[in-house]
């Protein structure tokens, strides 16, 4: 059985990476590391992108007028990216490498077309021409000269495998209608060819293939709506130059008198291959979706409808698909498992495939439809017979808390979300109920994400959930940049006295923000500081007035400890600064104010500390404390200069980070003598006693 999962946007694209077969990107590779991969669009971009952070981690360019025409491939051995702009120019860098125009640069003496990185292999260069090499063997000379194997054929597809310690390059080539495949082992110096047996009527439109057992099976998506298999041994002991490969029908892309036109296609296992296309229905206007077969059955699985159009490129890596979607690029993750006929139908009720109405009875949920399905994105409709009264949502809570409380089940984590998601709705079309303390409870215990219940946060912000959105904040490590403004909002705008009342979580601030204990304020702080206050008067010339919560002289925390620990949980958040800068515009000034007095507070506490950082269980850091300082500031700039009541702060904030620079400045002055010092160290004879008088001047 096979499903599309839940799915998300790892980013926007350019204007050369939209819908259409000469839209898209390049290519997309894996990245060094699991969950990272590799973008190039069809420009002279490349950027790597941590998937479930849907973060950029780094960016590259080629200059203006340079074209990158070969796809960006990590050499998993020396964790360093190549790439081929202009078909001859070889790029190699680092992670830390900027400006691609200052790394190391090879010409080559002929085309390239694909490099192809094994992670055991290392890097696999085919050329246009049909030549191959290492990518060590064509650095010791870069100019040397290619062969070309192919005559007037091109390159359509080509891949590259280990096998048997030994990489293998398979490549097909088209010329005059009929399509051909090489198989070169690169060791051995091993070549040959095969023709593929033609259909008439129909030519190739895309390749896939896989190796198992010293046979390599390439499939082959045809324009006559149909995948064909070809099987091509490694052992080959034939002196025939080229040989006809037979072909057999693998699949027929027809379901119930719909075709689908497929444009590309990935294997997912023996059974299932997911297929991009479009859906054909006689006397409707065809639909582009992305879906899954099983091989074995002839069967359609699932499919997922993409309104916005695609590109007609899909790749999969780690249990996900990727593929463009009008201007962005989507992420689908999917399941699939072992194969039988019950599964096939849809049928299957043992636990090899288990269903959420198996153990919930979600007629109990409540007056309203609710659309859930674990084995497709096809939705099933499961209509109430009953209101769900108090006793029985009781009884709903704690049967799923046994649930919860068992071993872990396949896709357990994406049916708790289902879960919760089938709560939300109900919260939505019932305004009386809201199982907070279960809801809260599901997200202290199990490691959810905002992508498998997005309605969540949303419905804490409509009830003022503060509990449970300070929860989410720590632990949810995708939440969109305008839900965390929207916490962010809310959090300022709520009293202090309201927050008295409510019931937080204090950890990251107790120890470094007064609380009233029985009408006593306790304060435990050290002062660990390298200079003198005395020394830096003008840092604390403005009269600073005591708060609050604050008892001793110096600054005091502007807000109270629970809404510290709200925006603590804010300041812990990931985000991107280029999605989250339009939203801090629109903060209220007042609340802006407020935000960075607090932001200011943090920052004169970090530096108390010799380590600069605060105390207690998973403050922010001081780097996150001076990227949201520079984001409030870049957002606010313009109001905070016209308010009279942020000139005293933003005077207070530019002596402080002054006197910074001068402590800091005043230390790179020694370093010279310290490093004296340490020379005259190692000169003196370790078994001779000394004593010795320096004076720094």
């Amino acid at each position: 059985m096979a499903a599309l999962c839940e799915s998300f946007t790892l980013c926007g694209l350019g204007p050369s990476g939209g819908v259409g077969l000469d839209g898209g990107l390049l290519a997309l590779e894996p990245g060094p590391d699991r969950d990272h991969v590799l973008l190039t669009d069809r420009g002279r971009t490349a950027t790597l992108f941590k998937v479930s952070d849907q973060k950029p981690l780094g960016c590259w360019s080629a200059k203006h007028g340079q074209i990158i025409t070969c796809p960006v491939v990590c050499n998993f051995e020396t964790r360093e990216y190549i790439a081929v702009h202009d078909d001859k120019v070889l790029r190699i860098w680092k992670n830390t490498d900027v400006n691609l125009d200052k790394v190391f640069k090879a010409t080559l003496s002929a085309d390239v077309y694909r490099i192809h990185s094994l992670p055991k292999g290392g890097p696999v260069v085919l050329f246009k021409g049909g030549g191959v090499r290492t990518l060590d063997v064509l650095l010791e000379a870069p100019q040397q000269e290619i062969e070309n194997i192919i005559s007037d054929e091109v390159i359509k597809w080509s891949e590259a495998f280990m096998e048997h310690q030994q990489p293998v390059l398979i490549f097909a080539t088209e010329k005059n209608g009929d399509s051909f495949v090489y198989v070169q082992k690169l060791k051995m110096n091993y070549l040959h060819k095969y023709k593929l047996e033609r259909q008439e009527l129909s030519k190739a439109l895309s390749f896939t293939a896989y190796i198992k057992n010293q046979i390599i099976t390439l499939l082959c998506l045809s324009s006559n709506d149909s995948v064909y298999k070809f099987l091509i041994p490694l052992q080959q002991n034939t002196e025939e130059e080229e040989q006809i490969l037979p072909r057999s029908l693998l699949l027929n892309l027809s379901v119930s008198g719909s075709v689908l036109k497929g444009t590309s296609f990935v294997v997912l296992d023996k059974d299932h291959i997911a297929v991009l296309g479009s859906l054909a229905t006689a006397g409707e206007e065809s639909k582009e979706c992305l879906t899954i077969w099983n091989t074995k059955f002839q069967t359609l699985q699932t499919s997922k409808e993409l309104p916005l159009g695609t590109s007609g490129q899909i790749w999969c890596y780690e249990k996900k698909f990727f593929f463009t979607h009008g201007k962005v690029l989507t992420v689908v993750m999917y399941k699939c498992e072992t194969s039988s006929l019950a599964a096939a139908v849809g049928k299957l009720k043992d636990s090899q495939a288990p269903d959420v109405s198996s153990f919930v009875d979600w007629n109990t949920l409540g007056d309203e439809e609710l659309v859930i399905s674990f084995q497709s994105q096809q939705s099933v409709a499961l209509k109430p017979e009953s209101r769900m009264t108090d006793a029985s949502t009781t009884v709903f809570e704690n049967e799923l808390r046994q649930v919860m409380s068992k071993g872990q089940m396949p896709d357990f984590q994406a049916t708790i979300g289902c879960v919760v998601t089938a709560l939300i709705n109900r919260c939505k079309t019932n305004p009386k109920y809201y199982p907070r303390n279960f809801l809260l409870q599901i997200v202290q215990n199990q490691d959810l994400s905002y992508s498998l219940c997005p309605d969540l946060m949303v419905v804490a912000l409509e009830k003022k959930d503060l509990h449970l959105l300070q929860i989410c904040l720590q632990r949810f490590p995708d939440i969109p940049e305008e839900i965390t403004y929207a916490c962010l909002k809310a959090f300022l705008s709520i009293s202090d006295a309201y927050l008295q009342r409510i019931d937080l979580n204090l950890e990251s601030v107790i120890c470094y923000v007064d609380i009233e204990f029985n009408d006593k304020e306790v304060k435990t702080e050290i002062v660990e500081n390298g200079f003198s206050t005395e020394l830096e008067q003008d840092i604390w010339e403005t009269k600073i007035t005591k708060k609050l919560h604050g008892t001793s002289d110096g600054e005091s925390c502007p807000v109270g400890p629970q809404k510290a620990a709200l925006l603590n949980a804010v300041l812990r958040s990931a985000y991107s600064e280029t999605f989250l800068l339009p939203h801090l515009k629109n903060l209220p000034a007042q609340q802006a104010v407020l935000f960075l007095r607090y932001l200011y507070y943090l920052y004169v506490k970090c530096s108390e500390k010799i380590n600069t950082t605060l105390p207690g269980t998973c403050p922010p850091t001081v780097n996150q404390i001076m990227d949201w300082l520079c984001l409030l500031l870049d957002a606010q700039f313009s109001v905070m200069v016209m308010l009279p009541e942020a000139k005293e702060l933003l005077s207070k904030l530019h002596k402080f980070v002054r006197a910074q620079v001068r402590f800091y400045s005043e230390l790179n002055k020694i370093e010279g003598s310290l490093q004296e010092l340490q020379r005259l160290n190692h000169q003196k004879d370790p078994h001779t006693y000394s004593v010795e008088v320096l004076e720094l001047i």
